[in-house]
């Protein structure tokens, strides 16, 4: 378990998407995070479980 926090860069490089898109996921509340100061945080092991989650989700549909 690693307690590493990303900032709204890092997760766009992480998860390949532009910055409007990871954003808009976060201000949606659709992509875990927080902000500090304005600047939105995330950290990692939230990152890996909303994946795992939509590859869940995915897995299901078909």
């Amino acid at each position: 378990m690693t307690d590493e926090i990303l900032t709204l860069k890092e997760v766009e490089e992480y998860l390949k998407l532009n910055d409007k898109t990871a954003y808009r996921l976060a201000a949606e509340g659709r992509l875990p995070g927080f902000k500090v100061g304005g600047s939105w945080r995330f950290r990692r092991e939230d990152i890996q479980q909303w994946i795992l989650d939509k590859k869940a989700v995915m897995s299901c549909a078909q």
